[in-house]
């Protein structure tokens, strides 16, 4: 009876201990459907294994479990507000995301009139922070990215002529491509710039037309959904110019597109597996250990760079929290521009707009006899 009495006792305090637990929510911006769900998974697989790893904060004295709201914003600028609103209905301290810039400058404003802070993982676009107080982002942006690629293109590759292909009114897409051109122009190339409708699934005219053109490089920094496509057409047709693509080619499901073809392809990224064992070993033991994560990484346990972004982006809300001293989504919104933190991406630090201190990308290419990314050199433009 007394061993009885005694485990009732401690389920009791268990219970009770449970009770008392507070709660912060950290909202989860991201597409799970539509052209970008593969990569916006991966990203929310950085930020569901650091909860995993550290799932309580320290806010003004008081431990409290941290809890992960999703919303799933479609890769869809139509969807994006509703997910935006959802996660304003669930009283978030912060959001994390999005994949994309287009949802990003979607569902911005609702943050801001709700008082939330976001902060962008790897939206690109200048427009995502601009003009804002309440949007930061722990990415470089692509001003930086495109100088990256035609730097590569034109002084590593020798390529004097590039075609360059976007999703018509994506904001990601055509904005990378335009500063691409700029560079690529400035350096002395030539570009032809060209569009698809959203929706397109043959790619034919497009890559006959950058063989018309006697283009060097095929640059489309496009969705996972749609890069497949071209990288998979391409090799069907026989095409010989190097596929180049900025952060959301950085996948595993790309680079399986690109296995056994004869293509080069290359992107820049903010993450090369080996730059962090302990966070890479880590990833990789979860990943196999759960196999929904392993599904939504693509079946195999290769990191992509926007996976090691959520995961940073995560602690530094953590930090943004332990800064405010409070759960008050106005008061971290504050306590933000001063935060810094070691990522396993680097040192995160904001400056006066927002945006993260960053002058260096990775720039890796597909081995196509592995599958796997292999890295090529680590890129800075002052």
């Amino acid at each position: 009876m007394k061993k009885v009495f005694a485990l009732l006792l401690v389920l009791s305090m268990v219970l009770s201990f449970s009770a008392l637990a507070e709660t912060v929510k950290i909202g989860v911006f991201e597409p799970a459907s539509g052209d970008s769900g593969a990569g916006g998974k991966q990203e929310m697989l950085g930020m569901q294994y650091a909860n995993k790893e550290t799932p309580t904060v320290e806010i003004g004295g008081t431990t409290y479990d941290v809890e992960l709201v999703y919303a799933d914003n479609g890769s869809s600028t139509d969807k994006a507000p509703s997910a935006a609103q959802q996660l304003v209905s669930e009283n978030v301290s912060l959001v994390l995301g999005s994949y994309g810039s287009g949802v990003s400058i979607a569902g911005s404003q609702y943050f801001a009139d709700a008082g939330i802070p976001a902060i962008g993982v790897t939206c690109t676009n200048p427009q995502v922070t601009a003009g804002n107080s309440h949007y930061f982002r722990v990415c470089f942006l692509d001003p930086f990215q495109g100088t990256v690629l035609a730097n590569y293109a034109y002084k590593e590759l020798g390529a004097t002529t590039a075609y360059c292909l976007a999703e018509l009114g994506n904001d990601y897409d055509v904005g990378l491509s335009t500063y691409f051109q700029q560079a690529f122009e400035a350096l002395g190339g030539t570009v032809i710039s060209d569009n698809f409708p959203t929706g397109t699934s043959d790619f034919t005219s497009y890559l006959t037309n950058a063989q018309m053109y006697e283009a060097n490089v095929f640059f489309c920094p496009v969705s996972i959904a749609y890069s497949t496509q071209i990288v998979q057409q391409a090799a069907s047709q026989g095409m010989t110019f190097p596929i180049l693509g900025g952060d959301t080619l950085d996948s595993n499901v790309v680079a399986n597109a690109a296995k056994g073809t004869n293509l080069d392809v290359v992107v820049t990224t903010f993450y090369q597996e080996g730059a962090n064992e302990a966070f890479d070993s880590g990833f990789k033991a979860w990943l196999e250990s759960d196999s929904e994560a392993l599904t939504n990484n693509g079946g195999n346990t290769i990191i992509a760079g926007v996976t090691a972004m959520g995961y940073d982006a995560y602690y530094v809300a953590l930090e943004a929290l332990k800064a405010a001293g409070t759960t008050d989504s106005k008061a971290v919104m504050e306590a933000l521009p001063a935060v810094e933190y070691d990522g396993v991406s680097g040192h995160i630090a904001f400056d006066e707009t927002g945006d993260a201190i960053r002058n260096a990308a990775f720039v890796k290419k597909v081995n196509t006899e592995t599958g796997d990314w292999e890295f090529v050199t680590e890129q800075t433009v002052e």
